[in-house]
């Protein structure tokens, strides 16, 4: 199908649906390159962190009447400090051994997470509504945006943008920066690098947790939400770069277009045509887009 061809409407609401799942590609790129980019870390549990914000989000309203507004500040709360524990008590002891054992600790720890979850609970998705304050949308003529789509858009990018800003302008970011690339120098100035380390762990931990908060009243929740969309992100963090930040936000809006649009062009390739992209970047330009050369 040609683009130029295509009826207004639909074409503006495939880019709407790509800028959408650009943002929780960013989103949860953003967690992956901040956590690779200051540890090291090749994080294999962010799609698991994901999923468990999405349940705790529907948790928080089965269990504890608590809604979608509560949630959006109690889940990456929760997630943030699970993240601390699990990298002070699993992580931080590998932290000397080769990175391979890492991406093998993290792999296990998605696994068991998801695993729990799906013995619980099944692997049908739970459906969780769309907040009374942000349902229905506005009409631009023959276009139809749907409020919370562009309340996910606005907030994903604010976040996005917030963090970023965070860690590269900010006194906090510099400590960060300064504690991977020489930790024992860091520390002769009191700075409590290990403290430093658990809280960028728990950082990107919370940002997926956010995630799915965002996500649970769009997808169905279900334990193995996080499992395909993994695979993508790790395909953006590649090819923006391994530990960029920019790269990781502007590859993801980027690729979400590009993924959007081949839906029309050739539905078929809509699947693979990240990966597709991914390959071609690696073959390029093995550092990624925005990533440093040596």
């Amino acid at each position: 199908m040609d683009l130029f061809d295509l009826p207004l409407p639909i074409l503006f609401g495939q880019l709407m649906l790509g800028l959408l799942n650009g943002s929780f590609y960013a989103m949860l790129s953003l967690g992956l390159a901040v956590i690779f980019g200051l540890l090291n870390i090749v994080n294999f549990a962010h799609g698991a962190q994901y999923m468990l914000g999405a349940f705790l989000t529907w948790m928080l309203l089965t269990y504890l009447g608590i809604g979608f507004w509560g949630a959006l500040i109690i889940v990456p709360i929760v997630a943030g400090l699970t993240g601390m524990v699990i990298e002070r008590v699993l992580i931080a002891p590998l932290a000397d051994a080769d990175h391979l054992y890492g991406l093998l600790l993290t792999f296990g720890i998605a696994l068991v997470i998801q695993g729990g979850f799906q013995v619980a609970y099944g692997a049908a998705g739970i459906p969780y509504r769309i907040p009374e304050a942000l349902a229905g949308g506005q009409r631009f003529g023959a276009i139809f945006l749907p409020n919370y789509r562009l309340f996910v858009l606005v907030v994903s990018l604010t976040v996005c943008i917030g963090l970023w800003l965070a860690i590269e302008k900010t006194n906090l970011g510099a400590y960060l920066r300064a504690a991977t690339e020489n930790p024992e120098l860091v520390s002769v100035f009191g700075i409590n690098v290990p403290l430093l380390v658990s809280v960028t762990y728990g950082l990107g931990a919370a940002l997926a947790g956010f995630a799915g908060v965002l996500a649970a009243p769009i997808y169905s929740v279900n334990p193995t939400m996080g499992v395909e969309l993994l695979i993508i992100v790790f395909a953006v963090v590649v090819v923006g770069g391994m530990g960029s930040i920019a790269g990781a936000v502007v590859t993801a809006l980027v690729l979400g277009l590009i993924e959007a649009l081949t839906k029309i062009v050739y539905p078929e390739a809509a699947s693979i045509v990240i990966f597709v992209i991914m390959i071609i970047v690696l073959m390029v330009r093995p550092t990624g887009i925005f990533g440093r050369t040596a």
